[in-house]
């Protein structure tokens, strides 16, 4: 765990998350589906939230990666 770490937070070891896993950034509610993957960083469907590179950032707000949300499905 880091100090930003709080309640619902994937405590920044994606590692731990099941591949289908789907989070939602803090900031503005963007949810990363990895069914869906992301266009704006070119990631192809199927990829898996701990495979995007750790310089990734939410696609709407600029939001850092270990700032999403597991969400529960």
């Amino acid at each position: 765990m880091n100090d930003s770490f709080f309640a619902g937070a994937f405590g920044g070891d994606a590692s731990k998350l099941p591949p289908q896993t789907r989070l939602e950034c803090k900031i503005c509610w963007y949810v990363y589906d990895p069914a869906v993957g992301d266009e704006v960083w070119q990631m192809p469907p199927g990829t898996a939230f701990s495979q995007l590179p750790e310089h990734w950032s939410c696609p709407e707000c600029d939001s850092k990666k270990q700032d999403f949300l597991v969400l529960d499905d």
